[in-house]
């Protein structure tokens, strides 16, 4: 009787496990099945306080498959990570470290704001990263650059920016190329107006400004917002910005002028770790 006890106990067993396991749900379609539309797993072995190769708040730790099969945190190289986010990333000033001058058509960007976190701006990758930019950045323009002067002269403008990054603070000298000595962006554009220095930008983006009425062009309140990605290698960074300011015709157009970064200006870095 106990040896044939034993055989029906083992056979229960095996029908066990070899049944799918569900939870919030009684019919489960593979071995471990979790329904609901926002179910989630908590493994407190992973978390911040458990775990070193956790980054914690405001970043995003990557989980991997290690060679038995078990879930486990990637290292920082593998992680992605929140450099900063920025709420007013330039300083607010009207001065010549925010002036671009009107040009005609073409390539005339010219560099323009100073971080208001100072070196605090910098940021250090110890192993190559794919760096992801977004940024809002504010600008007004004005005949002589008064409130009280507006543009009149009916012209349509286009206004740019761009990101672009220099070696160590924002005296350094500007990058031109990626990780992989491909040039940022398929190539170097001048960042001032003599074009003695060029750098690789990225996020460019523009929109046109137009004042359809004589004496009624808007001083103010104006953004420009753009994301966009780069691979670079290890060492220190800081993110600069560099814009233009463009008329088809300068003939008669007076002394047109453009202040960068004059309200909050919001930057974010996120490095993609990615060997």
């Amino acid at each position: 009787m106990t040896k044939k006890y034993f055989y029906i106990l083992l056979f229960a067993t095996l029908n066990v496990i070899s049944q799918n396991v569900g939870i919030k749900t009684t019919s489960p379609e593979e071995e471990l099945h979790i329904a609901g539309a926002t179910s989630t797993i908590r493994v407190e072995g992973l978390n911040e306080i458990n775990n070193v190769n956790n980054l914690g708040t405001n970043s995003t730790s990557k989980v991997f498959v290690n060679e038995f099969g078990d879930l486990v945190l990637g290292e920082l190289k593998d992680n992605i990570q929140l450099i900063f986010d920025s709420d007013n990333y330039l300083r607010d000033v009207q001065n010549p470290t925010s002036l671009i001058l009107q040009t005609g058509e073409g390539s005339g960007f010219s560099e323009a704001g100073i971080p208001t976190l100072g070196l605090a701006a910098s940021f250090t990758l110890t192993a190559p990263a794919v760096v992801e930019i977004n940024y809002s950045v504010s600008w007004n323009l004005g005949k002589n650059a008064s409130p009280t002067s507006r543009i009149d002269d009916y012209r349509a403008r286009v206004v740019q920016t761009g990101v672009y990054f220099r070696l160590n603070d924002y005296t350094g000298p500007p990058v031109v190329n990626d990780y992989f000595g491909n040039p940022i962006n398929g190539g170097a554009l001048c960042i001032n107006s003599s074009c003695t220095q060029v750098a690789g930008m990225i996020g460019i983006n523009g929109q046109i400004y137009n004042n359809e009425d004589k004496d009624e062009g808007v001083w103010s309140g104006f953004r420009n917002s753009a994301s966009d990605y780069v691979i670079l290698g290890p060492g220190t960074y800081t993110p600069m910005f560099a814009a233009q300011l463009e008329v088809g015709d300068t003939n008669a157009t007076g002394a047109i002028k453009m202040y960068l970064g004059v309200e909050n200006d919001e930057v974010q870095v996120i490095a993609h770790y990615f060997n």
